[in-house]
């Protein structure tokens, strides 16, 4: 069946205001935020109270606070109101979401590192140096992947090796995605809004350079003094040469990155509207290859190689489920946001314009990146770009420091939680399934706040002012 066929079939089976646009911003109460901030605490308290009942129950419970934000808002604003954000929210965000993460996930569980590799500061630093440089290439999913078991690996045998996940996911899953829109979803976006390729290179390439030199330096100081602190590893087995496996999904991994460039260069003309979200031609052609990548890869990576990985569905499983949920419990955030000062967050939106009305570039990146440590960082960078203008090519030019600062706080505070960041969650799941002791949800917000947080004043002194 067509889309237009599907499109049809909805509007005669549904009441003729079926396409009614969504409620206003302005006219949504901050109680509508509840479902979303519920679903937040839940994945922070339960993991924490109840870990084994989450570890079993975690999709009822998205659906629960699915449920609770879909029913009240159908009876206040009608069942087509409510059918109308839910078919935006996976048709526009949610599935070609997933996709490009079940492909790189798919795909790069089908790539084996095999041999003797010891997690030495010097080793662990290089791998984390090369993630963070892979990361604007092949996007923050994919590099993550790549290299979350291989390091994993190297250092199953250290008492001490929370930390190298931790930074793992500060440096491989966030800001190594900084470069390029390829990296991380709120640069493609922008990209998507007519923000040239290379402008974000070329603009984002001090900040990242710096942040992740400052990250790798005070992570080798510390995994240095943890690497002397635990037992020398009893060799056990004749330490075995390094060889890759599976190399050949690495071409799919570049069929990966060429399918999402195009939707982003490719402007077909045709759109369709399914139930009210349009999509365009170049965004379907893009998920269909997408799917298709990750099959060819189940079809022709071995099973021992997915075997040496330890590949398994579940940390994928556990984003698209309770990303399901987020996605679509955070509907009524963002529309009032997008509501700006008409909107019950009106001294949010204030915060970042002085008394002229003009732009103050570092409360921008505050407040762009503590929203996206909460909020998908997506949808946030789209929020805060329109709010300061709109315009692609004005935002380049007399406004580039303020682009800069959004881009920035969207990309950077992206790691500040589990949630900030597909990848991070995804990463967590990978390592706890190694054996690693992860910190909770709050747990692991200490280790950003002591680490990142004077990071990014530093930053912030440097690059922007107020």
């Amino acid at each position: 069946m067509t889309i237009h066929r599907f499109a049809a079939l909805l509007t005669f089976l549904l009441p003729a205001a079926a396409f009614a646009a969504s409620p206003d911003g302005a006219n949504l109460s901050l109680a509508w935020t509840i479902p979303f901030a519920g679903m937040l605490l839940s994945i922070a308290v339960f993991p924490l109270l109840a870990p084994h009942f989450w570890h079993d129950h975690f999709g009822k419970i998205a659906a629960f606070w699915i449920a609770v934000f879909l029913v009240p808002f159908a009876m206040a604003f009608g069942p087509d109101a409510a059918l109308h954000s839910v078919v935006h929210a996976l048709v526009g965000e949610y599935i070609p979401f997933i996709l490009l993460l079940f492909a790189l996930y798919t795909i790069s569980g089908g790539i084996l590192v095999w041999g003797t590799l010891r997690g030495s500061a010097g080793l662990n630093t290089g791998l984390l140096a090369l993630g963070t440089a892979l990361a604007s290439i092949m996007g923050t999913t994919g590099a993550a992947m790549l290299l979350i078991r291989p390091i994993l690996k190297a250092n199953a045998h250290r008492q001490h090796n929370v930390h190298v996940v931790v930074f793992f996911i500060f440096l491989v899953a966030n800001i190594g995605g900084g470069l390029t829109p390829l990296g991380d979803p709120p640069l493609f976006l922008g990209f998507l809004q007519g923000v040239s390729f290379m402008w974000t290179v070329k603009h984002m390439f001090p900040s990242v350079l710096f942040c992740s030199a400052v990250l790798l330096a005070v992570f080798y100081v510390l995994d240095r003094r943890f690497w002397q602190r635990d037992p020398a590893p009893v060799a056990t087995e004749k330490p075995q040469p390094i060889k890759l496996y599976g190399l050949w999904n690495m071409a799919l991994i570049g069929g990966v990155v060429a399918a999402v460039l195009m939707s982003g260069v490719w402007n077909s003309g045709v759109q369709f509207d399914v139930y009210g979200t349009p999509v365009d031609l170049q965004s379907v052609v893009r998920d269909v290859l997408l799917l298709v990548f990750a099959l060819i890869s189940l079809w022709l990576t071995p099973k021992q190689i997915r075997a040496g990985n330890e590949f398994n569905w579940f940390p994928i499983l556990e984003v698209a489920k309770l990303f399901l949920a987020i996605f679509i419990t955070i509907a009524p955030a963002i529309a009032i946001l997008r509501a700006g000062e008409a909107g019950h967050l009106a001294a949010l939106v204030k915060v970042v314009s002085n008394s002229n009305g003009e732009p103050i570039d570092g409360m921008y990146f505050w407040m762009t990146g503590l929203l996206s440590s909460f909020l998908d960082n997506a949808p946030t960078y789209l929020v805060f770009f329109n709010l300061a203008h709109g315009d692609a090519a004005h935002m380049m030019g007399p406004m580039a420091s303020t682009l800069l600062a959004i881009s920035m706080g969207a990309v950077f505070m992206g790691a500040n939680t589990y949630i900030g960041n597909a990848p991070n969650f995804m990463v967590k799941a990978i390592a706890e399934q190694g054996k690693v002791k992860m910190p909770g949800f709050f747990g692991y917000m200490l280790w950003s706040g002591a680490i990142l947080m004077p990071l990014y004043l530093l930053v912030t002194l440097i690059f922007f002012h107020f």
